[in-house]
């Protein structure tokens, strides 16, 4: 039995759809007081009422809101134990018609986003004694690669070149940083890209199906234990097997 998270407070970034809730949905059931970011106030207080948290309006991009939130979630409960840096966008466009505000816009949330929210969650989470730091990274850019996602499996990659370093830094405050890796997630923005491009996707999966949200909530939820606190610096893949197969040809001798 993992120790119960009971009364820890959770902030997750991007926490209001997608992954983000779904990591939140698994902390509020474990117990933990949970705290959702994101820029759409609707939304989040919306999902905050589902999930019976509480919501922060924040833009990961500027430093400022990230303050505030860190503030704003340890004076609403005291601290801070748990950052799920979930934040980020996946835009699709092909490198040669690749604009330099398509690449600042997506490194501004994937990678400065995550760096400026683990910064302001710092103090609380040393004063935590059991602070959790983690990153929702992608098998994207890490381990694989698609046609249209260079300048997002370069963001993916680059959190990871971060969390390692910060691993180390971390490491005398008490406080791991890991990453948890999906692969391909059940979410709204998956539906966007149509029925097609999911039975594709589901064909090149060994457990032939999609991962669902809660299946990334669940990795993050076991790094986010005191049975977990030996690992730091590490990656957890979650894509049902997908990285595994050197090619179609694989899974069709199945």
């Amino acid at each position: 039995m993992f120790t119960p998270l009971t009364d820890r407070t959770v902030l997750v970034t991007g926490g209001t759809k997608g992954i983000g809730k779904g990591i939140a949905a698994v902390f509020a059931r474990a117990g933990a007081n949970v705290v959702l970011a994101g820029r759409d106030r609707g939304r989040g207080e919306a999902t905050a009422a589902e999930l019976g948290g509480a919501y922060v309006a924040a833009d990961v991009r500027r430093a400022a809101d990230c303050e505030r939130m860190a503030a704003e979630t340890a004076e609403r409960f005291g601290g801070i134990d748990v950052l799920c840096a979930n934040a980020g966008v996946f835009p699709d466009v092909k490198l040669e018609d690749m604009t330099e505000d398509d690449i600042d816009e997506i490194f501004a949330t994937n990678v400065k986003g995550t760096m400026l929210a683990v910064k302001a969650c710092l103090p609380a989470l040393q004063r935590s004694g059991h602070g959790r730091v983690i990153v929702t990274s992608s098998i994207t850019g890490p381990i694989t690669g698609y046609p249209g996602w260079s300048h997002y499996g370069a963001t993916k990659a680059a959190q990871l070149g971060f969390l390692r370093t910060a691993a180390i830094e971390l490491a005398p405050k008490g406080i791991t940083i890991n990453a948890v890796m999906p692969g391909n997630i059940e979410t709204e923005g998956l539906a966007e890209l149509g029925a097609e491009y999911r039975e594709k996707m589901e064909s090149s999966i060994p457990q032939r199906k999609l991962g669902t949200v809660e299946d990334i909530g669940h990795a993050a939820l076991f790094l986010a234990t005191d049975e977990a606190s030996y690992i730091t610096g590490q990656t957890i893949v979650v894509d049902g097997g997908q990285v595994l197969p050197e090619s179609m040809m694989a899974l069709e001798e199945m």
